[in-house]
């Protein structure tokens, strides 16, 4: 019962990080995967441990990374990463809720897609607003707290998911005070 709570803790962590960084989390994930006795991914998740998967999420982390950081530039990603980034945490979801047995696979492809896909929502909507009210400067600091954020909790999701669930917590929490403090500005 616990192992089935701590995977499901997990795959909300892993796809809620892939709502910021599509990549990231699917690179941390592939490795950890590959290299130590942490994670166990089923088939066909297990095709993520692939030196040429790995090497694949390198680049493309490293790109992500990058293009990230400019002004406007990192809005058109955020558009083309509207149905990345719900993809890549449909697949953490599922890869880490050992869908073959404790989660319908279905049920754990909607899950991840919806948490991935929230958290898209709110960073692509905020990230033209950053853009806007600091000419574009603060779009470096805020990718690298975004990217530090999708690292931070995806490791933390596979070795203390309860830690990492409650950091999203705060987050969310964080974002909600905001947002209603601006409401009541407005």
């Amino acid at each position: 019962m616990v192992e089935a709570l701590s995977n499901i803790i997990t795959s909300f962590g892993l796809s809620a990080s892939a709502g910021l960084n599509a990549y990231l989390p699917l690179f941390i994930v592939a490795l950890i995967a590959r290299f130590t006795d942490l994670l166990h991914l089923n088939a066909p998740f297990n095709a993520l441990t692939s030196g040429w998967v790995i090497a694949a999420l390198a680049v493309l982390t490293v790109i992500e990374v990058l293009v990230d950081k400019i002004p406007a530039v990192d809005t058109i990603n955020d558009v083309l990463q509207t149905l990345v980034r719900p993809a890549a945490g449909a697949i953490l979801f599922a890869a880490s809720s050992n869908v073959i047995s404790d989660v319908h696979p279905v049920l754990a492809l909607i899950c991840g897609i919806l948490v991935a896909g929230t958290v898209h929502a709110v960073k692509a909507t905020a990230r033209p607003l950053v853009t806007a009210t600091t000419a574009g400067t603060a779009n470096p600091v805020v990718s690298t707290i975004e990217d530090i954020t999708s690292a931070v909790i995806s490791l933390l999701s596979i070795l203390v998911p309860i830690v990492a669930l409650m950091l999203i917590a705060v987050g969310v929490w964080l974002i909600l005070r905001s947002w209603s403090r601006s409401r009541a500005r407005a």
